[in-house]
């Protein structure tokens, strides 16, 4: 197997498709590719054989959050290992992760199990965001990011449209689509450690952890997109199921929807990023996550419910501005360690958060989503205070930019 993943790799590279833009393209289609897998098939598998409850749902969702919250680790991880080698051997353990999820139906075997494969997401996603910003230039990265976001989306889009195919026509069962899903992600992440070669960066990174005052608002909108997002992730799927009765085959055609919209918009959403900036981008996201949580808590048509889940997937694709504004404000030497720091400070709340909001969904799944309604409204006020040109030393706009000499 390693020695034919050896020669198509040497096949390609005489093709020259060996830029870093094409290796963030396959490790965000590959990332996304075994994440899908397990995401669109938790809800059911949980349910169907592991008899889980709102209560269990929301532990299993804040251990796999558990990883995320301890991502500044990979800073000191890279004392040892090249950026690049650490985002290949996260993809493949990942893919490791989800591949063997099927194994296990039960309560503590699926805890085990999201916990291996959220280790290997949650690291390559801050290894991919810290090469992502060292690698593109400033001009440049919405637009690549915004295609990144596409390539994912399109892998996405086929691994669900081999789920509903496989579950729909073939009868196809948990165990072997886990493996499948998982198993190619492996691959993948096998052919890129062989077919790319080390990309270096253009400055040395820092190797500790790095928290910078200036960065606050940065800090703070990261944090409310990370307990925001977990409501969504969390509880608007398991909502589906659980109120509406909807069948994986049911899940899987509307995140198909999810991703065939985002394959075509968010490249356009990146352009539209450079255009009118980042804070205009926020505001529009906020202001329609806003409508988005709200209407949730009070929605009882199923079809309804669906329109608010493809909405809430197109307003999340504007978060690419928070990595463009950081990237813009940023020391070139702190990408690495912010990146790491970043993730934890998005998962603080997403690790507490699931289990709390569990226990509340039990009594009403309304406050649940009105409480994400508060996450957008903070996040909107907070939105306001990024500059139009934002610059190291114009962070935010309450930062007066420094008086220029007289001639």
């Amino acid at each position: 197997m390693l020695d034919r993943l050896q020669g198509i790799a040497t096949m390609l590279r005489k093709r020259g498709l060996r830029s870093p833009e094409a290796m963030l393209l396959l490790m965000g289609a590959a990332s996304y590719l075994a994440f899908s897998t397990w995401t669109a098939l938790i809800n059911n598998f949980s349910v169907e054989r592991a008899t889980f409850t709102g209560a269990e749902i929301g532990t299993l969702q804040s251990l796999r959050e558990v990883p995320g919250f301890l991502a500044f680790t990979a800073v000191f991880l890279l004392l040892f290992v090249k950026e690049q080698r650490f985002a290949l051997l996260s993809l493949a353990l990942l893919g490791i992760g989800t591949a063997v999820t099927g194994y296990f139906p039960t309560v503590v075997g699926l805890y085990i199990t999201t916990v291996l494969m959220s280790i290997g997401y949650h690291y390559n996603e801050t290894v991919q965001q810290s090469l992502a910003l060292q690698w593109i230039e400033k001009e440049r990265t919405p637009l690549v990011l915004g295609r990144v976001r596409a390539a994912a989306s399109a892998a996405a889009l086929l691994c669900y449209g081999m789920i509903y195919v496989s579950f729909e026509l073939l009868d196809a069962d948990f165990t072997s689509v886990y493996l499948v899903g998982g198993g190619a992600a492996t691959l993948v992440a096998l052919f890129c450690w062989f077919y790319y070669p080390i990309t270096p960066t253009k400055v040395e990174q820092h190797k500790k952890l790095i928290f910078r005052q200036r960065y606050w608002l940065y800090y703070g909108l990261t944090f409310l997109a990370g307990a925001r997002r977990q409501i969504f992730v969390v509880f608007a799927g398991f909502m589906m199921v659980e109120k509406f009765g909807y069948s994986v085959a049911n899940i899987t055609l509307l995140l198909l929807v999810n991703y065939a919209v985002n394959i075509w918009l968010a490249p356009k959403i990146g352009s539209l990023i450079q255009r009118i900036g980042e804070r205009r981008a926020l505001t529009l996201e906020y202001v329609g996550l806003i409508g988005v949580f709200t209407s949730y808590a009070f929605v009882e048509s199923a079809t309804l419910a669906a329109g608010l889940y493809i909405a809430d997937h197109l307003f999340f694709s504007m978060a690419i501005a928070i990595k463009t504004y950081f990237q813009k404000i940023a020391d070139p030497r702190d990408i690495a360690p912010t990146a790491a720091v970043s993730f934890t400070i998005n998962h603080i709340a997403a690790v507490v958060l699931p289990v709390l909001l569990g226990l509340i969904w039990l009594a009403s799944p309304a406050a649940v989503f009105l409480t994400g309604t508060a996450f957008a409204v903070l996040s909107l006020i907070l939105s306001q205070l990024i500059p139009h040109d934002p610059e190291p030393g114009r962070e935010t706009m309450l930062v007066r930019p420094a008086p220029q000499p007289a001639e």
